[in-house]
């Protein structure tokens, strides 16, 4: 079985017609700049917020980021951007 039959029918749709998936599927697009800052768009809401960690629940995932001093420097409906020294960035289903 390939790859491509086991996605959904919606997925393959999407991908025929070349259509956006952070639109269409409320994807998470997530945008690292070094180790300096995280911009995560299309997110639902914060569910954690340390200086060390902060989760993200986003429409199919958490995100979860580590480091040190992390702050959200701002935030809007559409997206974040989180400051600090960025160790990792995961993602938990």
């Amino acid at each position: 079985m390939s790859k491509n039959s086991k996605k959904p029918i919606h997925e393959k749709m999407i991908s025929q017609l070349e259509l956006p998936k952070d639109l269409m599927l409320g994807a998470a697009i997530v945008t690292i700049t070094g180790r300096k800052e995280v911009l995560v768009e299309n997110y639902k809401g914060i569910i954690e917020l340390e200086d060390s960690l902060v989760k993200i629940q986003t429409k199919n995932c958490r995100l979860q980021i580590l480091g040190v001093h992390l702050t959200v420097e701002y935030y809007t409906n559409e997206e974040m951007k989180i400051v600090g020294l960025i160790d990792s960035v995961s993602y938990e289903y």
